[in-house]
This record gives C-alpha cells, sequence and structure tokens, in this order.
C-alpha cells in the first residue's frame, strides 16, 4: 500500500478489479463450530497448504511476502488500493526495482491474484496487514493507514481466519488497536478469529538474506492465536521464532532499529569529530573492524533513510512518555542523524567558497537519490533533503541514478526531474558532484576523473584527492 494513499482512500479505493475469486471464496465457519475446531480447521488448512493467504499492502514488504508463500504453493490474494500497481502484478510485472517480474509472472501463472477489492478479504485464511507507519508532522505515531485498513476489512472477517500485524509500531498497538474492533464486530480473538503480531524484516536489495531466510518473530494475542500465527509462518519461512506476547514483537523490532540508529548516530558525530581533527572516519572503521570480537563496524553517511531506522525510535519514545519515560539516548541519536543533511551542506558551501563559487547558482549534480545503494527505495531518503536543501538556497539540482529514472511522486517532496545519462562530458559541466548514494553501477573512476569538484558522504574516494571533499 503506497503512503500517498489517505484512510478514506483506503475505502474509497475498495473498487473491484475483475478477477475470479477462489473456489472455496464462500466458505463460512458455521456458529455451531466450537473454538477447538474453528481453530483444528485452520490449523489443517495451513499445515496441508490449502489455506489462501491474503496479503494487504503490496510494496517492499508485502510483495516478496507474498511471492514467497505463492512459492511453496500457498493460494495468494492480494489487495492494494493502488489499482496501477495491482494492473501491474496482475500483468505478472514487478512495480519495485529490486524485484524480478519473471518471478512475478511465474506466481501469477501459480494462481497468485491482486485486486483493490476490500470484500475479498472474506476469501482469505490468513490476512497479513503491510501497510506504512509514517510520524505525522510532530513526529508522533500516524497509525492512519493500520487503523484505515482495519476498518476497511472488518466488514468481511470471520471466523476461522488468523489476522497478523507486520507494519512497525510501538507496544500495545495490537491490542489496543486491532483486538477491541475485531472484537466489536462479535468475533471473539483466540476462539473465533487468531491475532498475532509479526514484524517484518525486509531489507531490500540485499542478496544475502531472502524473505526466506530471515528468522521471523511472531507473538500472539492468546496462547491459541500464537499456535495459529505459528503455523501461518512455518509454512513459508526457514525459522520462525515465537515470542510470549505481541507487545514483545513489536518491541523487538523496535530495539533491532534503534540499535542501528544509535550506533549510526555514534559514527555519524565520529565522523564529524574526525573531520576536525583531519583525521579519515572511514579508516579509523576499517582499523576497529579488524578487532574478531567486541566490534560491530556502522558507517557514517548523509543522514538516515529507509522507512524503518529514521522513524521506528519515535514510535518508542512516543509510547514510553505514557509510562514517565524520557528516552534520552535515542532522542540524542535521533537529533546527531537529523543533522546530518545541514552538515553535508556545510561542506558543500566550504567547498564551492574554497574556489570562489557560491551555492547560490551552482550547478550540482547528485549522485544516488534512493536511500540506499542498489535499490530504487526512496522512502526518507537523506539526498532528497539535500536536494531540496540546495534548491533552497539557490543551486540549480539535477540528479542521477540507475534505479529512480524520474522523480517520484513522495508525500513530502516534489521535483519535477529525471536521472541523468552519465558521461565524462555531463560530469564536467557540473559545478560540483555531491555523492549521496553510492550505488554499485557508477563508473566511480570517470566520475573522479571528469568532475570539477566532488563532496563524498560515503567515503567512496578512500585516497582523497585534489577536487574531492570528504563529508
Amino acid at each position: 500500500m503506497t503512503a500517498e494513499g489517505t484512510t478514506a482512500g483506503i475505502v474509497a479505493n475498495a473498487a473491484v478489479l475483475a478477477a475470479p475469486t477462489f473456489a472455496t471464496s464462500a466458505r463460512q465457519a458455521s456458529p455451531t463450530l466450537t473454538a477447538a475446531t474453528t481453530r483444528s480447521r485452520l490449523l489443517a488448512r495451513l499445515n496441508d497448504r490449502s489455506a489462501v493467504i491474503g496479503i494487504i499492502g503490496l510494496g517492499y514488504v508485502g510483495l516478496p511476502l507474498m511471492l514467497r508463500f505463492s512459492e511453496v504453493g500457498f493460494r495468494t490474494l492480494g489487495i492494494d488500493i493502488d489499482p496501477d500497481k495491482v494492473e501491474q502484478l496482475s500483468a505478472g510485472a514487478s512495480h519495485i526495482h529490486h524485484i524480478d517480474s519473471a518471478d512475478v509472472a511465474r506466481a501469477r501463472g501459480r494462481g497468485m491474484q491482486a485486486s483493490t477489492d476490500f470484500s475479498r478479504v472474506a476469501e482469505m485464511d490468513a490476512v497479513i496487514l503491510c501497510v506504512p507507519t509514517p510520524l505525522d508532522e510532530h513526529r508522533e505515531p500516524d497509525l492512519s493507514y493500520v487503523i484505515g485498513t482495519v476498518e476497511a476489512a472488518l466488514p468481511w472477517l470471520r471466523a476461522g481466519q488468523v489476522v497478523s500485524l507486520e507494519s512497525t509500531t510501538y507496544p500495545g498497538t495490537t491490542d489496543e488497536e486491532l483486538r477491541p474492533r475485531i472484537e466489536g464486530r462479535g468475533l471473539r480473538v483466540g476462539e473465533d478469529l487468531f491475532l498475532v503480531f509479526s514484524p517484518e524484516r525486509e531489507d531490500p536489495g540485499n542478496p544475502r538474506y531472502s524473505t526466506a531466510s530471515i528468522p521471523k518473530v511472531c507473538g500472539g494475542t492468546t496462547a491459541q492465536c500464537l499456535e495459529v500465527g505459528l503455523a501461518l509462518y512455518r509454512g513459508a519461512i526457514d525459522q520462525v521464532v515465537p515470542v510470549s506476547s505481541t507487545r514483545v514483537a513489536e518491541l523487538t523490532k523496535l530495539l533491532e532499529n534503534i540499535h542501528r540508529a544509535v550506533n549510526i548516530g555514534l559514527v555519524n558525530e565520529m565522523k564529524i569529530i574526525c573531520d576536525r581533527m583531519g583525521i579519515d572516519v572511514h579508516e579509523v572503521i576499517r582499523a576497529a573492524a579488524t578487532k574478531p570480537f567486541g566490534f560491530v563496524p556502522y558507517y557514517p553517511g548523509p543522514g538516515l533513510g529507509g522507512h524503518c531506522i529514521p522513524i521506528d525510535p519515535f514510535y518508542l519514545t512516543w509510547k514510553a512518555k505514557a509510562y514517565g519515560v524520557n528516552t534520552r539516548f535515542i532522542e540524542l541519536a535521533g537529533e546527531i542523524n537529523s543533522r546530518m543533511p545541514e552538515w553535508v551542506m556545510g561542506k558543500v558551501t566550504e567547498a564551492l567558497n574554497a574556489r570562489a563559487q557560491a551555492v547560490n547558482g551552482a550547478s550540482i549534480l547528485v549522485l544516488g537519490i534512493a536511500y540506499k545503494k542498489n535499490v530504487g527505495d526512496m522512502r526518507e531518503s537523506p539526498a532528497v533533503e539535500l536536494m531540496e536543501l540546495l534548491a533552497a538556497r539557490g543551486a540549480k539540482v539535477a540528479y542521477s541514478d540507475p534505479y529512480v529514472p524520474v522523480f517520484p511522486r513522495m508525500r513530502k517532496h516534489r521535483f519535477e526531474l529525471a536521472s541523468v545519462a552519465l558521461s565524462a562530458p555531463v560530469v564536467a559541466g557540473f559545478d560540483l558532484v555531491l555523492l549521496a548514494t553510492d550505488h554499485d553501477g557508477f563508473d566511480y573512476a570517470m566520475i573522479r576523473e571528469h568532475a570539477r569538484l566532488i563532496v563524498d558522504t560515503r567515503g567512496v574516494y578512500a585516497d582523497g584527492g585534489a577536487n574531492i571533499v570528504k563529508a
């Protein structure tokens, strides 16, 4: 589900995309069945892979998960409010760069379906929610996508289903927001319907780990819910890790990303210290990483990107205040990381001033605008914030990114730009090249040879050079 949607849009876009329903779509659990029978029948369908696995939200998390369930033999049905996305998937094409269209086409051949119609939730045995959980303008949790999705699905939920929330959120969301809404419809959680939280752990573009091989944490609202949740995920994931509650599972995901945010904040602060001392922070990290114990290397950059690390710590910060706890350590790391684009801008200004130029009027090529290398994911990308800062100071901004051919529609940012094809004359034509995202596909030797000035935020040019400024 795209983050550009609205809660109202989730319901308003529930129009039917012509698709056959599964043969079992009319199946309803009989009101005379006992809770034990309802659970045992669902477990049997999950264990023999006759269950219909439904995914709501077919983005960076939902689509890989749906493809994995399809790969192991489940019938799969995806719902998304974006009709263009649904149309592409129905045609066997991928809308995500690092996911091969051939994989989507194979899943379509196995019967995978995509739709915008929320009434098809009734066909699902498992309803897995993979929707955004951003921050609002006050840096507080915005659960509108989760709540809007649940409310759109509520009329179609029935006994004999398992509902799993995968969206990163604060501890208590599953119990406090989903359970009351489900039970308000007359479905008893743990008896009629089974509710779990299992946080996503996707790492887009990482060739080392796949949806199948990344261990899956799962917590249930009740012991019966956990039993069903484990059966759901064990059908597709190599290792499933049970925990005692949905709150433990929710906090597990936050801890994982807070750990990264805090350590990245540390190395970003180290970068500033090293810069003042005339020391290369990347050389320091490489040397420290030779220690075989007690040290994990993290690397500085122009800021934090992606949907997790810049956002998730503030979900815990917000929730902790309800318990009278101030998360000073987490907030300090967030403050350091959020300042990095401005610090990079200072290095750009210094680099141009050293050549008797101003940012105002300078032509600047931003190299790589995805939030991480070798993917097209733009969520919370610090490169885009740098583009905004440059434009606000009067620079003429262009970008080059093989994974982002045209600047996409975003909630907070808008540029009418397309990716610039790199060549020696093109690179030489800019006053400055700002290396923001270090995709492997860039010809760094050519760029180094022909660029007038390079500001390197990723440590690509370790040995420096007369036209290179490390940031």
